[in-house]
């Protein structure tokens, strides 16, 4: 049977800031990211499946990428966790304005929230699916790839 890929295009709009960057990201401002998202396996092969030849069911890949990564970051405020960034969020929090922010273990950049979302996915995908890479776009010009053949 032929392994094939599959990719899903999905959007959020969010906001973040770089703490202690030497540049304009700094700043608190917005995107309007755009995620892809491939995996790969083998086409269903049972004869008696409603799902003969499908790798997956891209409303079944939306769902898991809705739920491990858009619904979580879509129109909030991701920020790294720090002194800094823990004040910055109880001023913010006393607004009633700014509820979603979103506190991470890293520097927000493109590049750490693929390795970031490549994690989350990989623990939520189908054991008999692989994901194979993503692209984050962070303007319509920039962007980062996660490739799988790179980190395993």
């Amino acid at each position: 049977m032929s392994v094939i890929r599959l990719t899903k295009e999905l959007s959020l709009e969010a906001a973040h800031r770089l703490e202690g960057y030497d540049g304009l990201c700094r700043e608190i401002h917005g995107h309007s990211y755009r995620l892809f998202v491939t995996i790969k396996g083998e086409p269903m092969s049972d004869p008696d499946s409603p799902k003969l030849g499908m790798v997956m069911d891209f409303g079944v890949l939306k769902r898991i990428v809705n739920e491990q990564i858009v619904d979580r970051l879509d129109h909030s405020l991701t920020m790294r966790r720090s002194p800094l960034s823990n004040e910055i969020l109880c001023k913010m929090r006393c607004c009633e304005n700014f509820q979603r922010v979103v506190l991470v273990d890293y520097q927000p950049t493109c590049e750490n929230m693929l390795s970031d979302f490549a994690e989350r996915l990989l623990g939520a995908l189908p054991d008999d699916i692989e994901l194979h890479s993503l692209r984050l776009h962070e303007t319509a010009t920039s962007f980062a790839e996660w490739y799988a053949s790179d980190n395993f």
